[in-house]
């Protein structure tokens, strides 16, 4: 076992999810599962790191007895499933959330909004996207009248607008520029649904930067002795605060040039989450 890393923060969806369905997806392979619960039984703590809400990453913490704290909604929540309690929760302020909200639906985008147990959509914009999203999240959406009445009277953590591709994902960049000093927006994908990109929307300073440094707390581990693996340019926002690094294969180039950055011995690009090639990296790194 490589004794120079203590734990691990892994982005879920093109890491440890891929997009051939009942191979790893929705959920992971069995055998990186198994890896998972080793190096988490062999003490080195594994936190997932995901835009997604909690809720939807439960069956591979549950399945992996990964028992310690995880980031979830872009930041949004840091959480501990298996003992039942939510660390941090970072909300979005109600009339920032409402402005922005208001700004996607007048423009004609598909929003979502999530609270720490839920996610909620407009009913007059259930449709394909919403399917499709289903799949991703494993679980239906609470569906209301009007999603910027409903955000006046809940705690969100994060919104999500969804641009149908990349060209549409600059449009969604020009709706949101007004709050900018108000809000973060990041972007992720997933690799079962694509072209459709995931706008991450959440309160001032939270992030998976930050989400990252809230983990070290809660797991007393330096992130100079932390491994952060990633497939997309925001995941560099966690990777780079870690003292190790990894891309897999089917990560951005820019991601890729960033890992390589941290040098030999400390960074790695695997193989693609479609050949299971997070198990290559933990074996590049000695951790299984």
């Amino acid at each position: 076992m490589n004794k120079n890393i203590q734990a691990i923060i892994l982005d879920v969806d093109g890491v440890i999810v891929g997009e051939k369905i009942g191979f790893n997806s929705p959920h992971p392979h069995e055998d990186v599962t198994a890896a998972l619960k080793k190096i988490q039984n062999n003490g080195i703590a594994v936190s997932l790191c995901t835009a997604k809400p909690h809720f939807a990453i439960s069956k591979e913490i549950i399945d992996a007895d990964l028992d310690n704290a995880h980031i979830a909604d872009g930041g949004g929540v840091i959480i501990s499933p298996l003992e039942n309690k939510i660390i941090k929760q970072n909300n979005v302020p109600t009339q920032s959330a409402v402005k922005v909200l208001q700004a996607f639906l007048d423009a004609g985008v598909y929003v979502e909004f999530y609270t720490a147990d839920n996610y909620v959509i407009q009913k007059s914009q259930a449709g394909d996207i919403t399917q499709k999203h289903n799949h991703v999240i494993q679980a239906e959406p609470l569906q209301v009248d009007s999603l910027v009445k409903a955000a006046q009277q809940a705690q969100i953590t994060k919104i999500m607008p969804i641009a149908v591709d990349e060209a549409d994902k600059e449009n969604l960049n020009k709706i949101f520029e007004p709050f900018k000093d108000e809000l973060v927006m990041s972007w992720g994908v997933h690799p079962v649904i694509l072209p459709l990109q995931f706008g991450i929307v959440t309160a001032p300073g939270i992030s998976k930067k930050q989400g990252a440094m809230e983990i070290s707390q809660a797991t007393g581990v330096s992130l100079e002795n932390t491994l952060g693996v990633g497939d997309s340019g925001s995941d560099w926002q966690f990777i780079e605060m870690c003292g190790f690094g990894a891309a897999m294969g089917n990560a951005k180039q820019d991601l890729k040039d960033l890992v390589v950055t941290k040098g030999e011995g400390k960074s790695f690009v695997g193989p693609s989450v479609d050949e299971n090639g997070i198990l290559e990296i933990f074996k590049y790194f000695e951790l299984i």
